[in-house]
């Protein structure tokens, strides 16, 4: 994830957005997940505004909303085989078995 934007550290113009690279029709159209996302047609991308997950009542719940929601939409626009790239997410600090 890379973030935009030229907000200051508690920034109201700071921006995060995932780094895929897109290209696939329809992408822009797809749900972004939580209120504030939004897709950009100049950029290309879907944004969240840090203010958006700064103010949430659950920042992680809603920054995670918006990485899920972008990758399913990318994932199944071009058609990735979902089963065999995906995890269950893991417990922190505790390493997933191989």
């Amino acid at each position: 994830m890379s973030r935009g934007g030229g907000g200051s550290h508690g920034g109201g113009g700071t921006t995060v957005k995932p780094s895929v690279p897109v290209a696939v029709n329809g992408f822009g159209d797809a749900p972004s997940g939580p209120k504030g996302a939004y897709f950009d047609p100049r950029l290309g991308e879907f944004l969240l505004p840090y203010d958006a997950v700064r103010q949430s009542s659950d920042p992680e719940a809603t920054l995670m909303a918006f990485l899920e929601s972008t990758y399913r939409a990318a994932a199944d626009l071009a058609g990735w085989d979902r089963a065999a790239l995906e995890c269950p997410i893991g417990e922190p600090l505790r390493p997933r078995p191989l």
